[in-house]
Protein backbone atom coordinates (compact mmCIF):
# COMPACT_ATOMS: atom_id res chain seq x y z
CA UNK A 1 0.00 0.00 0.00
CA UNK A 2 1.37 3.13 -1.08
CA UNK A 3 0.20 6.44 0.47
CA UNK A 4 -0.63 9.30 -2.13
CA UNK A 5 1.18 12.53 -2.19
CA UNK A 6 -2.40 13.94 -1.19
CA UNK A 7 -2.95 11.55 1.85
CA UNK A 8 0.70 13.06 2.95
CA UNK A 9 -0.87 16.71 2.30
CA UNK A 10 -4.24 15.39 4.41
CA UNK A 11 -1.82 15.08 6.94
CA UNK A 12 -0.51 18.06 7.16
CA UNK A 13 -3.14 20.40 6.74
CA UNK A 14 -5.81 18.59 9.19
CA UNK A 15 -3.08 16.63 11.28
CA UNK A 16 -4.17 12.69 10.78
CA UNK A 17 -5.56 10.50 8.12
CA UNK A 18 -7.41 7.05 8.23
CA UNK A 19 -6.41 4.53 5.68
CA UNK A 20 -8.94 2.29 4.71
CA UNK A 21 -8.76 -1.81 4.89
CA UNK A 22 -5.07 -2.29 6.34
CA UNK A 23 -6.20 -5.35 8.01
CA UNK A 24 -7.08 -8.44 6.43
CA UNK A 25 -10.13 -10.18 8.34
CA UNK A 26 -7.76 -12.99 9.56
CA UNK A 27 -5.89 -10.04 11.32
CA UNK A 28 -8.60 -8.60 12.87
CA UNK A 29 -9.48 -11.94 13.69
CA UNK A 30 -6.20 -12.63 15.63
CA UNK A 31 -6.19 -9.57 17.20
CA UNK A 32 -9.71 -9.77 18.44
CA UNK A 33 -8.59 -12.83 20.32
CA UNK A 34 -5.06 -11.15 22.16
CA UNK A 35 -8.00 -8.64 23.16
CA UNK A 36 -10.70 -11.14 24.58
CA UNK A 37 -7.75 -12.73 26.49
CA UNK A 38 -6.53 -9.93 28.01
CA UNK A 39 -10.69 -9.05 28.79
CA UNK A 40 -10.28 -12.58 30.33
CA UNK A 41 -7.12 -12.53 32.29
CA UNK A 42 -8.06 -9.13 34.10
CA UNK A 43 -11.49 -8.17 33.33
CA UNK A 44 -13.47 -4.47 33.82
CA UNK A 45 -14.26 -3.34 37.16
CA UNK A 46 -18.01 -4.60 37.56
CA UNK A 47 -20.33 -2.07 36.47
CA UNK A 48 -17.57 -0.09 34.98
CA UNK A 49 -18.45 2.14 31.85
CA UNK A 50 -15.87 4.50 29.44
CA UNK A 51 -12.39 3.88 28.65
CA UNK A 52 -10.21 1.26 29.97
CA UNK A 53 -6.75 0.52 28.76
CA UNK A 54 -4.36 -2.45 28.55
CA UNK A 55 -0.74 -2.03 28.36
CA UNK A 56 0.97 -4.88 27.13
CA UNK A 57 4.34 -5.21 26.67
CA UNK A 58 5.84 -5.87 23.31
CA UNK A 59 8.29 -8.75 23.29
CA UNK A 60 9.49 -10.70 20.44
CA UNK A 61 6.68 -12.43 19.53
CA UNK A 62 3.94 -11.06 20.90
CA UNK A 63 1.20 -11.03 18.34
CA UNK A 64 0.05 -7.23 18.53
CA UNK A 65 4.59 -6.77 17.66
CA UNK A 66 3.30 -9.19 14.24
CA UNK A 67 0.59 -7.17 13.67
CA UNK A 68 2.06 -3.77 13.63
CA UNK A 69 5.53 -5.30 11.77
CA UNK A 70 4.92 -7.99 9.23
CA UNK A 71 1.52 -6.18 7.54
CA UNK A 72 1.33 -2.97 5.93
CA UNK A 73 1.08 -0.88 9.52
CA UNK A 74 5.12 0.15 10.14
CA UNK A 75 5.38 0.47 6.35
CA UNK A 76 2.46 2.74 6.22
CA UNK A 77 3.54 4.67 9.19
CA UNK A 78 7.06 4.92 7.76
CA UNK A 79 6.28 6.76 4.70
CA UNK A 80 5.31 9.48 6.46
CA UNK A 81 9.06 10.35 7.41
CA UNK A 82 11.14 8.53 4.98
CA UNK A 83 14.26 8.40 4.70
CA UNK A 84 13.95 8.41 8.23
CA UNK A 85 13.13 5.10 10.16
CA UNK A 86 11.12 3.99 13.11
CA UNK A 87 11.92 2.59 16.21
CA UNK A 88 10.29 -0.83 17.20
CA UNK A 89 8.06 0.16 20.35
CA UNK A 90 8.23 -1.54 23.34
CA UNK A 91 4.81 -1.05 24.76
CA UNK A 92 1.34 -1.49 22.83
CA UNK A 93 -2.30 0.57 24.20
CA UNK A 94 -5.19 -1.91 24.07
CA UNK A 95 -8.17 0.88 24.43
CA UNK A 96 -11.41 -0.36 25.31
CA UNK A 97 -14.61 2.70 25.33
CA UNK A 98 -17.06 0.40 26.99
CA UNK A 99 -21.22 1.71 26.58
CA UNK A 100 -23.29 3.51 28.24
CA UNK A 101 -21.08 6.14 28.21
CA UNK A 102 -22.62 9.63 27.59
CA UNK A 103 -19.57 11.39 27.74
CA UNK A 104 -18.36 14.67 25.75
CA UNK A 105 -14.78 15.48 26.19
CA UNK A 106 -14.17 19.35 26.76
CA UNK A 107 -10.92 19.82 25.43
CA UNK A 108 -8.31 18.02 23.72
CA UNK A 109 -4.91 16.98 25.23
CA UNK A 110 -1.21 15.79 24.42
CA UNK A 111 0.16 12.01 25.34
CA UNK A 112 2.72 11.66 27.72
CA UNK A 113 2.69 15.26 29.43
CA UNK A 114 1.62 13.99 32.56
CA UNK A 115 2.95 11.28 33.94
CA UNK A 116 6.43 12.14 32.65
CA UNK A 117 9.18 9.81 31.90
CA UNK A 118 11.13 8.72 34.58
CA UNK A 119 14.37 10.68 33.77
CA UNK A 120 11.22 13.69 33.99
CA UNK A 121 10.81 14.21 29.97
CA UNK A 122 7.51 14.64 28.51
CA UNK A 123 7.03 11.52 26.75
CA UNK A 124 6.83 12.92 23.33
CA UNK A 125 6.81 10.93 20.08
CA UNK A 126 6.54 11.40 16.60
CA UNK A 127 2.80 10.16 15.60
CA UNK A 128 0.11 8.19 16.85
CA UNK A 129 -1.03 4.54 15.11
CA UNK A 130 -4.17 3.17 15.94
CA UNK A 131 -5.88 0.13 14.16
CA UNK A 132 -9.62 0.38 14.42
CA UNK A 133 -11.12 -3.47 15.90
CA UNK A 134 -14.25 -2.32 15.73
CA UNK A 135 -16.36 -0.22 13.46
CA UNK A 136 -16.74 3.28 14.50
CA UNK A 137 -18.80 4.37 11.51
CA UNK A 138 -21.33 6.66 13.54
CA UNK A 139 -20.58 9.53 16.10
CA UNK A 140 -20.40 8.60 19.76
CA UNK A 141 -19.45 5.08 19.03
CA UNK A 142 -16.60 5.39 21.58
CA UNK A 143 -14.44 7.14 18.59
CA UNK A 144 -11.55 9.56 19.39
CA UNK A 145 -12.34 12.95 19.30
CA UNK A 146 -9.35 15.12 17.75
CA UNK A 147 -9.49 18.57 17.23
CA UNK A 148 -7.94 19.34 13.42
CA UNK A 149 -5.20 21.68 12.95
CA UNK A 150 -3.94 22.14 16.38
CA UNK A 151 -0.64 20.55 15.46
CA UNK A 152 -0.27 23.96 14.01
CA UNK A 153 -1.23 25.94 17.05
CA UNK A 154 1.00 23.99 19.43
CA UNK A 155 3.87 24.34 17.23
CA UNK A 156 3.40 28.41 17.41
CA UNK A 157 2.81 28.03 21.26
CA UNK A 158 6.20 25.82 21.97
CA UNK A 159 8.61 28.40 19.20
CA UNK A 160 6.95 31.62 21.87
CA UNK A 161 6.96 29.83 24.99
CA UNK A 162 10.09 26.85 24.00
CA UNK A 163 9.62 23.49 24.45
CA UNK A 164 9.57 23.27 29.01
CA UNK A 165 6.67 24.52 28.40
CA UNK A 166 5.35 20.85 27.74
CA UNK A 167 6.48 20.14 31.20
CA UNK A 168 4.06 18.61 33.72
CA UNK A 169 4.56 21.04 35.99
CA UNK A 170 3.34 23.98 33.24
CA UNK A 171 -0.05 21.84 32.78
CA UNK A 172 -1.70 21.80 29.34
CA UNK A 173 -0.87 24.52 26.55
CA UNK A 174 -3.47 27.31 26.30
CA UNK A 175 -4.39 26.97 22.73
CA UNK A 176 -7.52 27.95 20.75
CA UNK A 177 -9.45 25.28 19.63
CA UNK A 178 -11.60 24.39 16.70
CA UNK A 179 -14.83 22.53 16.46
CA UNK A 180 -13.77 18.82 17.65
CA UNK A 181 -14.31 16.04 14.62
CA UNK A 182 -14.87 12.53 15.78
CA UNK A 183 -12.71 10.20 14.06
CA UNK A 184 -14.75 7.26 11.64
CA UNK A 185 -13.77 4.10 10.02
CA UNK A 186 -13.97 0.75 9.99
CA UNK A 187 -12.61 -2.64 11.22
CA UNK A 188 -9.11 -2.90 10.19
CA UNK A 189 -9.14 0.50 9.12
CA UNK A 190 -5.61 2.77 10.85
CA UNK A 191 -5.79 6.09 11.91
CA UNK A 192 -1.95 7.98 11.51
CA UNK A 193 -1.92 10.87 13.68
CA UNK A 194 0.73 13.67 14.38
CA UNK A 195 1.90 13.88 17.92
CA UNK A 196 1.13 17.41 18.50
CA UNK A 197 -2.94 16.95 17.65
CA UNK A 198 -4.99 17.18 19.91
CA UNK A 199 -7.14 14.61 21.00
CA UNK A 200 -9.46 13.09 23.68
CA UNK A 201 -11.90 10.05 24.82
CA UNK A 202 -15.10 10.50 23.35
CA UNK A 203 -18.38 9.09 25.01
CA UNK A 204 -20.10 5.68 23.63
CA UNK A 205 -23.79 5.23 23.43
CA UNK A 206 -24.07 2.69 20.99
CA UNK A 207 -24.62 -0.69 21.91
CA UNK A 208 -21.17 -1.81 21.15
CA UNK A 209 -17.52 -1.92 23.00
CA UNK A 210 -14.95 -0.28 21.18
CA UNK A 211 -11.90 -1.61 20.26
CA UNK A 212 -8.51 0.07 19.23
CA UNK A 213 -4.82 -0.98 18.98
CA UNK A 214 -2.50 1.83 20.14
CA UNK A 215 1.21 2.27 18.97
CA UNK A 216 3.13 5.05 19.75
CA UNK A 217 5.93 5.57 17.16
CA UNK A 218 9.35 7.17 17.86
CA UNK A 219 11.71 8.17 14.59
CA UNK A 220 14.78 6.67 15.42
CA UNK A 221 16.98 9.43 17.16
CA UNK A 222 13.94 11.61 18.79
CA UNK A 223 14.48 11.32 22.42
CA UNK A 224 17.73 13.59 21.68
CA UNK A 225 15.73 16.00 19.38
CA UNK A 226 12.09 16.24 21.23
CA UNK A 227 12.73 20.04 22.20
CA UNK A 228 13.69 21.01 18.32
CA UNK A 229 10.29 18.79 17.39
CA UNK A 230 7.90 20.73 19.26
CA UNK A 231 9.30 24.09 17.89
CA UNK A 232 8.77 22.26 14.05
CA UNK A 233 6.55 20.03 13.56
CA UNK A 234 7.95 18.40 10.34
CA UNK A 235 11.72 18.34 11.62
CA UNK A 236 11.07 14.82 11.41
CA UNK A 237 8.80 13.85 8.92
CA UNK A 238 10.99 14.04 5.37
CA UNK A 239 7.88 12.78 3.56
CA UNK A 240 5.56 15.68 4.44
CA UNK A 241 7.76 18.19 3.60
CA UNK A 242 8.52 16.80 0.28
CA UNK A 243 4.86 16.63 -0.35
CA UNK A 244 4.49 20.17 0.46
CA UNK A 245 6.94 21.15 -1.86
CA UNK A 246 5.37 19.61 -4.80
CA UNK A 247 2.03 21.21 -4.05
Amino acid sequence: MILSDESKREFAERGYIVVPAVLSPREIGAAMTVVDDLIAETPPPEGHRGHHFYWPALQPGHPLLGLLRDGEVFDLAEQLIRPGRLEVPGQAQVALNIPPYPHRPGRGHLDGATPPEPDGRPGTFTMLAGLLLSDQTIENGGNLWVWPGTHRAHEAYFRDRGPDALLPSRGLPDITLPAPEQVRGRAGDLLLAHYMLSHNIGGNTSPNVRRVIYYRLQREGHRDRWRDCLRDIWLEFDAIRAALAAA
